[in-house]
Parts: structure tokens; sequence; C-alpha cells
């Protein structure tokens, strides 16, 4: 039986936006790939630095491969951690992204992936503090061109904004890396208000491993001006 036009069409649509979020996600994957590889380059070209140049030092730089969507990067008491999507995603009408002629121009350029950065205490993940917090820092939207766009805190929010002209490669990844680990070592860990953890329960106390149940983040009681 002939599909009526109507039903054509329905197809037509289907296949272009299946062929759209293929062709993203492949390049959001392609992405994550170039960024952990330059992770691993990094790192493995950092710590032959530190054995030169600061043989006696305690520090600890670890690359840690998490499967296909998820790498750690753990330096001094911090840990980043970067995850895909595998989801593709639009930007928000009210977004500044969509204001701008390159996405006027083709509306299918606003349709990405997106690859999370988050900073965690390292201390979190070694004693497994389930409560503790960690933060996103940076998120990176990939489209169909490898244009990307990243959102984030200073360091990374400040530099890569240009959508229209930012076309990924090693050196973007270089980049990100760096900004990351830099924002990172400069975000410190604040102590808490005090009326934030002035009462605790008898259970807790009690407990061998209390120190589990009693949350830590590095703005825990805190809030980002930002996100206010």
């Amino acid at each position: 039986m002939e599909l009526e036009e109507k039903d054509r069409d329905l197809c037509r649509i289907i296949l272009k936006k299946d062929h759209l979020e293929k062709t993203v996600g492949e390049n959001t994957w392609k992405v994550f790939q170039m960024i952990r590889k330059q992770a691993e380059i990094l790192f493995a070209d950092m710590r032959d630095w530190q054995k030169q140049e600061a043989p006696n030092s305690t520090l600890k730089l670890e690359f840690m491969d998490r499967g296909k969507l998820e790498f750690n990067l753990k330096f001094s008491s911090d840990m980043l951690l970067f995850s895909m999507h595998t989801n593709v995603f639009e930007f928000s009408r009210n977004h500044e992204v969509m204001k701008t002629s390159y996405i006027k121009e083709d509306t299918e350029r606003s349709y990405c992936g997106v690859i999370h950065i988050y900073n965690f205490l390292s201390d979190s993940i070694v004693y497994q503090r389930e409560n503790d917090l960690g933060y996103l820092i940076g998120r990176v939207f990939v489209n169909k061109e490898m244009h990307y766009f990243i959102e984030g805190k200073q360091e990374l929010g400040l530099i890569y904004t240009n959508f229209n002209s930012s076309v990924v490669d090693e050196n973007a990844c270089k980049n990100l890396l760096r900004a990351a680990m830099e924002y990172t070592s400069k975000f410190d860990l604040l102590t808490p208000p005090y009326d934030e953890i002035k009462e605790v329960t008898v259970a807790n106390v009690q407990d061998e491993i209390a120190y589990k149940k009693l949350a830590t983040g590095k703005r825990l009681g805190f809030r980002f001006q930002a996100d206010q």
C-alpha cells in the first residue's frame, strides 16, 4: 500500500531529524575522544616534568578512564570528571546563542551534543563520601559543523564564546583542559557557615563511618552569585 503524501512528508521530517542527531552525536563523540587523548598526553607530560623538576614532590597526577562516556583527571586535592551525554539538545529560545546570525542563517546549527565538566574533591571519591557535592564548572556544546561553544565559570566561560568561528581541534582541547585545571586550582575549599553544620544526629556520631554522612563541598552552604 502506497503512503499518502502527508505520511511521506512525515517520513522526510523524521529522516532529516535522525540524520542531524546522528551527525551531531558522532561529532560530539569525536570531540570527547579528542579531549580524552589530549588529557592523557598532558598528564603524561606533566608527570615527566615533575620527575625532572620536582622529584621529591608527592603530587599525584592520575588519568582514570571510566568507560566510553567518562574519564577523570585527579590532581592534588581535586578531581575533574568529563562526561559526554548521549542525547542531542537545542539551546532555549532565550539563549544568547539563538540571537546570533550564525544560528539565524541555519537553525540546525543550534542542535548540539553536550560534554559536562564537574569538579569534585578527590577525597570524596577515595573515601566514598556519597553526600559530598561536585560542581559543574563548564559544559561544551558541539554542533553538526564541529563548531563548539562553552558555558562555564571564569576561565572557561570567558574564552570560548565565538560559536560561529570556533571549530574544535587539538589545540582547542588543550586550551580547554588547561582552563579547567587552572580554574579548579583557584576554586578553593571554604569553611561552610557555622549554622549549616552545627547540628548532627546521634546516629551519625555513633556510625563508625560518620564522616561519610557529613557533606563536603568547595562551596557547601554558599551559592554562586550567578545562581542566585
